[in-house]
């Protein structure tokens, strides 16, 4: 009998979108065999959801959840914009938040979570992809904690309270709690998803990045027949409006249009340590299809 490996089974949870231990049970029934294991699960009646694993998800939801110094964002993904709008999904999506607040942000952890209805996070999937109709997907969550202080939540344009299409969180160290601490995180949570800063301070900037970024300024620069010394000058100064423009802490606050955000949080008696944005879909590559073509397709055309 072939060994029933963890990879083995989230490779058959990624094909089905059923329950971990369902997966886990239908391989061993199935003694390893992947297509037998997916015959087993769909006469188990998760055929409809086996049958959409293979569509793309790029639409759904962010979600935001908060405890004691720590808040949880996750993304869940669907096919259509619709069913973004559905209630059962928006609760669904709402709920893994809040679970993550415990679980963690490791997906698989946080798959097998209980939730309200006594179904763990997959299994409650499996279930309204059978029950909605459209394939979804746990794409990814993320907790951030502090010692002391607050991790503010923003969404952008909520659908409902903590539910929408662009997330973010905001770890800041301070003291302790208090209400322009509150004030202030909600409008870190603003700035970033308004600017999409790449990192958070000038050291955790990628380099690869960066140095693309250089070659193009350097090939920039060079076209302006300048001496090798001004162009070393320039690329100093470009590379500092680069930073101005992708680091959180050197952006210009949006709020006022003048103040840097690290003069701003020093200001205040604190200190930005982490934060985190989710936009719905980014990085996905959505299918596109010629509506036209399909309909004359159909008719033989």
């Amino acid at each position: 009998m072939a060994e029933i490996t963890a990879a083995l089974v989230r490779d058959l949870r990624e094909k089905t979108g059923a329950g971990m231990m369902d997966c886990k049970k239908a391989l061993t029934e199935a003694a390893g065999d992947m297509d037998a294991a997916i015959d087993w699960l769909r006469a188990k009646g998760l055929s409809q959801a086996a049958k959409k694993s293979g569509r793309t998800t790029a639409e759904g939801l962010v979600a935001v959840a908060s405890g004691k110094n720590k808040a949880a964002m996750v993304e869940v993904n669907a096919e259509t914009d619709f069913v973004g709008r559905n209630e059962a999904f928006q609760a669904f999506v709402e709920a893994v938040a809040h679970a993550a607040l415990e679980a963690g942000d490791d997906l698989d952890t946080l798959s097998q979570a209980k939730l309200a209805s006594g179904r763990t996070v997959a299994e409650e999937l499996t279930h309204l992809i059978a029950t909605i109709g459209e394939n979804m997907s746990l794409r990814r969550a993320k907790v951030l904690t502090v010692p002391s202080g607050i991790v503010a939540s923003y969404v952008h344009s909520a659908l409902r309270p903590g539910v929408g299409k662009i997330g973010v969180l905001a770890a800041v160290e301070a003291p302790s709690e208090s209400e322009a601490l509150l004030t202030l995180g909600r409008q870190i949570g603003m700035h970033v998803a308004a600017t999409r800063p790449a990192a958070l301070e000038v050291a955790s900037v990628d380099p690869e990045a960066l140095e693309r970024e250089r070659q193009v300024l350097i090939e920039q620069a060079r076209e302006s027949g300048k001496p090798e010394a001004i162009i070393e000058k320039m690329i100093e100064g470009r590379i500092r409006k680069f930073y101005e423009e992708v680091v959180l802490l050197e952006q210009v606050w949006v709020h006022d249009g003048e103040t840097r955000v690290a003069k701003v949080v020093e200001k205040a008696g604190a200190k930005l340590v982490a934060f985190e944005r989710f936009q719905l879909g980014e990085g996905i590559e959505k299918e596109t299809s010629d509506f036209a073509a399909e309909v004359a397709a159909a008719a033989g055309v």
